[in-house]
């Protein structure tokens, strides 16, 4: 009998073992205010919460609703993320009984006449195809009248679909026109013409959008760009235990190509201002919000209430009223326009991986004409054959104008004619000679051989003048401007590593092979080029004390050849270093140090050294201040140049202060502003245009 109650015994602690041991879990959570810990009540005799390093926390610094299962901070932690130990209940404890099924049970008392089964009927339930999607959209119309226009009918158009095709995969659908002009060939018949129209399915590790795509690439330091496309975008994510991996891949019919437009604003002049594309177009369509307007280096605001509005069809800016136009004004319009010369694809695709302390991916872009699809521009094989053997030089891509035409009176014609040996074209009506249709380019002032002699209601004429000691004394040519197929194409490697909570180190590899002309090998050697970035950051932080202080370091390496999508620097980098169109390969070093406070603001100071081989060094000091104490508030930025090269030295040192006091009833303060750029010439030490000096005093007050 002893041996029976022995072995019951043993066989029961090996059952309670296995229940205790089964229902002991270990989980790794998120830092929160409160945490789920479990769906079930937790046993309280059985819970231990550690750091990552896997040191016990003090059980002062939280509660734990064990009913609940629920963990609650008094004090959050310093690490981001915790491990918990806890003991489940055993399942016949925390189980719900009951007899009947729940859902037999009707929540109210309404048709109790209806009969109810209690077995489950085995018939599906049919299922309807896009019954969870709703629509909504709206189409409004109004009028705009004014004193110095015509009247005018605006409309814009807003449809939205939206709702779950099934528990996993849902489904979002747009087509948004936000100005529509009903007016003689003003209006969107064309689907592509729309602002917005796409349609997406995703769910929660995976997304399909086609239509208009806003492709952007904010992970790159050398590859950064932003593009509205007309195409296919696919990403996912893959979930790993204690990291994750995205994938994506984007193809894509271009809508724009980028360019930008720098001139200096003239007095009084509010615009409109001409933007013109990459190989100096006039006439230019740009893409609906895809400009960056900045007027000395500070980016403004489109909107008749606000700094600026742009006509996108004519090409053209506009400051408003409110936004006063001086000559000292520098004004930079980064846009994408409307590039019809070819039928221009890219493609972007890549994959990241990342973890609690490092990161790594890469990434490939491919943008590039289609050659043999032209569209603007019909290619005879002899223009073809010009722009194969005019390599990236653009000035040999063109080509003669002249086509063979018969005889119309509402036509501009021209002949042939020899004066002093040279052949020349000119205007003609008589049906009895041989004509031609020829199209003037503009080439530049004393560059050309013809003038405009006559403008009439149907076209202008052009006029040969001879060049007078073999100097062209005209600005047109019979010639047109020819446009070379393009492709640019980059390969990124970026990363990081974060060994502690006070050490950050990236990295960027990135190489480019940018074609200037498909149809030609010649000066091909140029094409490739390599770019490297590396920077560190590194905090130092007192435990006594709510200041951080912080070193941090870059350094850039571009080669002379690299080619990048759009802009790597502000749009005021050439003017902060004093530069004019340097050359050589790129070294650009930045070391410095950055004291913090939450409340009370921020000081630092760096230093950078910008140097091109091909001949230029500049060192300069940068200093900024921004601070809060107690009622006075301090900003300073103020920066140091010093440059050399072999044509020119230059000293530039700029400053920016205000102080604001304030008291009980309002505050009081001043400003004060400077520049002192000079610059000379090395040869003959005298001061170029471009050194300028200027200073700004200003006080005020106010109440409130």
């Amino acid at each position: 009998m002893k041996i029976r109650l022995a072995f019951l015994f043993i066989l029961l602690c090996t059952l309670l073992s296995a229940q205790d041991k089964s229902n002991y879990k270990t989980i790794r959570v998120a830092v929160n205010d409160s945490i789920q810990i479990d769906s079930v009540s937790i046993n309280p005799g059985r819970f231990q919460l550690r750091d990552i390093s896997g040191f016990v926390i003090d059980s002062s610094k939280y509660t734990v609703d064990f009913k609940k299962s629920i963990l609650i901070f008094r004090e959050l932690p310093v690490s981001d993320s915790l491990i918990i130990d806890y003991l489940k209940y055993p399942d016949f404890i925390t189980k719900t009984y009951s007899r009947l099924d729940p859902e037999l049970i009707l929540s109210d008392t309404k048709d109790l006449n209806t009969l109810y089964r209690l077995s489950q009927s085995n018939q599906e339930r049919s299922f309807t195809p896009f019954e969870g999607l709703t629509t909504t959209g709206s189409i409004s119309r109004g009028i705009t009248i004014g004193n110095n226009q015509n009247s005018v009918l605006n409309s814009e158009l807003d449809l939205q679909i939206s709702g779950r095709l099934n528990d996993k995969v849902s489904l979002r659908a747009s087509i948004q026109d936000a100005n529509i002009p009903l007016q003689e060939s003003g209006y969107s018949q064309r689907l592509d013409e729309f602002d917005q129209v796409f349609i997406e399915l995703f769910s929660e590790n995976w997304n399909i959008r086609a239509g208009d795509i806003d492709l952007v690439n904010p992970e790159s330091y050398f590859a950064k760009f932003s593009k509205r496309v007309q195409g296919l975008q696919v990403q996912a994510k893959l979930n790993h235990p204690e990291s994750e991996t995205h994938l994506f891949a984007s193809g894509a019919l271009v809508r724009g190509q980028f360019a930008r437009s720098q001139f200096t604003a003239q007095e009084g002049n509010q615009g409109p201002y001409k933007l013109r594309g990459n190989n100096n177009e006039l006439f230019v369509l740009i893409v609906s919000g895809s400009e960056s307007v900045y007027v000395n280096g500070v980016l403004v605001e489109r909107g008749e209430n606000k700094d600026y509005i742009i006509d996108y069809n004519a090409g053209e800016i506009i400051f408003n009223s409110t936004f006063p136009i001086t000559s000292e004004m520098r004004i930079t319009v980064d846009y994408q326009f409307s590039e019809r010369n070819y039928s221009r694809l890219v493609a972007f695709g890549g994959a990241r991986y990342k973890s609690d302390s490092f990161h790594i991916g890469v990434s490939v872009y491919n943008e590039n004409d289609a050659k043999n699809q032209p569209l603007q521009q019909n290619l005879s094989s002899e223009q073809v054959q010009i722009l194969g053997d005019a390599g990236d030089d653009m000035t040999q891509m063109t080509a003669p104008s002249a086509i063979p035409e018969s005889f119309n009176e509402n036509r501009i014609l021209y002949k042939k004619e020899l004066i002093n040996g040279v052949e020349a074209f000119v205007f003609s009506n008589d049906p009895n000679d041989e004509l031609f249709s020829v199209k003037f380019s503009l080439i530049g002032d004393l560059q050309g051989n013809y003038i405009i002699s006559n403008t009439n209601a149907i076209n202008t004429i052009f006029e040969y003048v001879e060049p007078i000691n073999g100097v062209p004394q005209g600005n047109y040519e019979p010639i047109v401007q020819l446009i070379a197929p393009t492709k640019l194409q980059m390969i990124v490697i970026n990363g990081g590593y974060t060994p502690s909570d006070k050490t950050n180190i990236s990295f960027e590899l990135s190489g480019s092979n940018n074609d200037l002309n498909l149809f030609s090998n010649l000066d091909d050697g140029d094409n490739n080029g390599f770019a490297a970035h590396l920077s560190f950051d590194q905090n130092i932080m007192r435990k006594d004390s709510s200041w951080t202080f912080s070193a941090l370091g870059k350094a850039d390496y571009i080669d002379d050849r690299f080619a990048t999508i759009e802009r790597l620097y502000n749009p005021e980098f050439n003017r902060d270093w004093n530069l004019d169109q340097p050359t050589g390969d790129q070294r650009f070093i930045t070391a410095g140090v950055n004291l913090q406070h939450p409340e009370k603001g921020i000081a630092n100071y760096s230093y950078q050294n910008l140097n091109y081989s091909g001949d230029f060094n500049g060192n300069k000091h940068n200093g900024l201040v921004d601070l809060k104490l107690n009622r006075l508030s301090v900003y300073s930025n103020s920066s140091a140049l010093s440059t050399s090269s072999m044509r020119t030295t230059s000293q530039f040192v700029r400053s920016f202060n205000r102080l604001v006091y304030a008291h009980k009833k309002g505050w009081i303060g001043g400003k004060f502003a400077m520049e002192d750029n000079e610059q000379r010439d090395v040869e003959s030490d005298t001061l170029t245009p471009l050194s300028q000096r200027f200073s700004s005093y200003e006080l005020f007050t106010g109440i409130g």
